[in-house]
């Protein structure tokens, strides 16, 4: 009897540990997420002052993503092609990672990174018109929390009305609307293989990339795609490489923690993004900043932990029932609308 009990408590204590170490293997997955996000912009801007125009570096980035899927689920390409809603997600995502590229490239990464995150704004009021979800009280309340803190961050110093100042702001705002779009498609094509959902979104940002590069090079609008120089081509690889991997620990992340807790730690892509890019000279971060940008993440957070409570247990994480453990690839899978990327 001693001994059986003995074994039970052994037991329970190498649950306990393997647990906890999943726990803080999640945590730090999402960790690892939220930094290569925040620290995205830094290489797009490197290369672009060695000649690199942004839109050929959102291409390149996405390359080992796709390869990788490719590689390891080569019936995801069928799939994706043969499904409008996952067409539908590349494009949006392609739009997104364009814009917010350009973005963050040519003004305030500060202030673009704020106005994508009203990505909920537009999630919320997409979702309604293409998945005819009610919005509620609550979800107006929110919608209003980070229309005012958009407001406070766009309001000039000098007064005047609160409306996008730069080209930057706009796309900005752009990016984050083509990522509500992205979420909502998502969700409307749950139906889908994860990895050709992973592909479509991958693929996207290759092909929007280089398809937009290509016209406005042709318009005399940009430069052609330089040859290759480590000066540039290696931070571009690192980059992409690192997003494969945040994708992934996102991916590990979200299937062993809550969803709240997964909105929580992804918010910290906010955090790293703006104290980098105001360390380097890149944003600004001034009360109004702080005020107004407070006020988004706080709609955004909201949103998720309104999402996550209303969630059944099973597709808490965007992810089928019946899902095979081995079919999770990784790939930036956006949560329901109102939570982080």
């Amino acid at each position: 009897m001693t001994r059986r009990a003995a074994s039970v408590a052994s037991l329970a204590s190498a649950a306990s540990a393997s647990g906890a170490r999943v726990a803080w293997l999640s945590v730090g997955g999402l960790g690892l997420s939220a930094l290569v996000w925040g620290l995205s912009w830094w290489p797009v801007r490197h290369a672009q002052a060695l000649g690199v125009q942004p839109l050929w570096t959102t291409a390149l980035i996405y390359v080992p993503g796709a390869a990788l899927v490719l590689l390891l689920r080569p019936a995801a390409l069928g799939q994706w092609l043969r499904s409008r809603d996952l067409l539908l997600v590349a494009l949006a995502a392609g739009g997104a990672n364009a814009c917010f590229n350009l973005g963050v490239a040519s003004g305030d990464v500060v202030r673009v990174v704020l106005l994508f995150y009203l990505m909920p704004v537009w999630a919320t009021l997409l979702a309604r018109w293409l998945l005819a979800e009610r919005i509620g009280a609550s979800g107006w309340m929110r919608l209003l929390l980070a229309l005012g803190g958009a407001l406070i961050v766009l309001w000039p110093a000098g007064g005047g009305l609160p409306l996008p100042r730069s080209a930057a702001d706009w796309l900005g705002l752009a990016g984050g609307a083509f990522f509500a779009l992205d979420n909502v498609m998502l969700r409307r094509g749950a139906q889908a293989p994860a990895s050709a959902r992973m592909l479509a979104m991958f693929a996207g940002g290759l092909i929007c990339g280089a398809l937009l590069a290509l016209l406005l090079q042709a318009l005399g609008l940009a430069s052609p795609l330089p040859p290759p120089h480590a000066d540039w081509a290696v931070p571009v690889l690192l980059l992409g490489l690192a997003m494969v991997a945040g994708s992934y620990g996102l991916q590990y992340g979200a299937a062993h923690l809550p969803a709240a807790l997964t909105a929580v730690v992804m918010m910290l892509e906010i955090v790293f993004a703006s104290l980098s890019s105001a360390w380097l000279g890149a944003g600004h971060l001034g009360p109004r900043t702080w005020i107004g940008g407070g006020l988004i993440a706080a709609g955004a957070l909201l949103g998720a932990l309104a999402e996550a409570a209303g969630a059944p247990r099973g597709t808490a994480h965007d992810e089928e029932p019946d899902a095979r453990h081995n079919d999770r690839l990784p790939g930036r899978t956006p949560a329901a609308p109102g939570s982080p990327r």
